[in-house]
């Protein structure tokens, strides 16, 4: 069984890990004109297709607006384009330009070449004990957020 000190020199390793993604991929958002944000509403918009900003905030789980800055900021840009809502005219869809699409596509690509090369050499024993650790340390913080949020709940409720 691993020992405290095994235990923080993982965690240092897992927070190290995090900082270095971190960063690159906020340096290469930024070559890109992206930020983090806008990137994820056009993960978010390639997923579920064109959406209405409403749509798109409850996904993102953020405000009106925060999303009506997010979609200018892109539409500005190029990335994105407002189109009239066939059914409701007071609503508009999101929609990918070709610039929008064209990058979209080659992050996803960008992501399958990093995979690859993180993991291609890797043993499969190796890569299976990775995967299913991580996806235990991912429930476990999950949880750990679930039963934080929880707990602030009861915190609220009692003032």
């Amino acid at each position: 069984m691993a020992t405290a000190t095994q235990h923080q020199a993982a965690l240092d390793r897992v927070f190290e890990l995090v900082v270095l993604m971190t960063d690159d991929m906020t340096q290469s958002l930024g070559r890109q004109g992206l930020t983090t944000a806008r990137a994820h509403l056009l993960w978010e918009l390639r997923r579920s297709g064109s959406s209405t900003q409403q749509s798109l905030a409850q996904v993102m789980g953020v405000s009106a607006r925060n999303i009506t800055g997010l979609v200018d900021g892109l539409v500005a840009t190029g990335f994105v384009s407002r189109q009239p809502h066939p059914t409701d005219r007071r609503a508009a869809l999101v929609t990918f330009t070709e610039l929008g699409e064209s990058t979209t596509l080659a992050m996803e690509q960008d992501q399958q070449h990093l995979a690859e090369h993180l993991f291609s050499g890797m043993p499969a024993q190796q890569f299976d004990c990775l995967f299913a650790g991580l996806g235990e340390i991912l429930t476990r913080l999950h949880r750990a957020i679930a039963e934080q949020e929880l707990l602030a709940d009861a915190v609220v409720a009692r003032r």
